[in-house]
């Protein structure tokens, strides 16, 4: 075969694919290892990969899944994922855009380390608020995730003086819920109202 004749769209579908696998299986080596130690799930990067193909439902409910595991999590035992640009091209661009933000604030630091890394709470968090509003979820569904939220928030950095990147998306899927809430409340798109006509 030339390279003209191949589907680089295909290829890099089958590799992003494989090197979910092989992260998935690497996760679940470690969470045999570190198990009593460490709070891991072992599905953030298949929840990634579903969103990335628009797999909604699929997403939500492993990053869901995730999120229940991880809530009442020591916040020492969460495990964090660096934001690596073998990562990115996984994660949509508002994160990406946070995580360019984080650097351009303090390029001293880059982008392999802890502060511009996203625990796996707070990115199941982000998907699973995302799918939500992607699927139109209700408001009450919406609630949850924001109390969800609140909690991590409180729990995971509760004396955080600075931004982290964490932080950054928390506040950001809040916002997301509390935009998505008003639009339902007064008849906006993705209301009630408006879905019954």
């Amino acid at each position: 075969m030339t390279a003209s004749n191949l589907d680089t769209s295909k290829v890099v579908q089958l590799l992003q694919q494989s090197a979910v696998e092989h992260l998935t299986t690497f996760r679940q080596l470690e969470a045999q290892q570190y198990g009593p130690v460490r709070v891991l799930v072992t599905t953030e990067f298949e929840a990634l990969y579903a969103y990335k193909c628009g797999e909604y439902q699929r997403c939500l409910r492993l990053a869901s899944d995730a999120v229940q595991t991880l809530i009442g999590a020591h916040p020492q035992t969460v495990e964090e994922l660096p934001a690596l640009p073998q990562l990115i091209q996984l994660i949509d661009d508002d994160v990406v855009s946070l995580i360019g933000l984080t650097v351009i604030i303090d390029p001293s630091r880059g982008v392999t380390e802890r502060h511009v890394s996203i625990s796996q709470l707070t990115l199941c968090l982000y998907l699973m608020t995302q799918c939500q509003i992607k699927l139109n979820h209700p408001v009450a569904s919406l609630a949850v995730t924001l109390d969800f939220i609140a909690n991590a928030n409180a729990y995971l950095y509760p004396d955080s003086v600075l931004l982290t990147l964490n932080q950054l998306i928390l506040k950001l899927i809040e916002r997301k819920i509390k935009m998505r809430v008003g639009r339902s409340a007064f008849g906006g798109p993705g209301s009630r109202s408006q879905q019954s006509t």
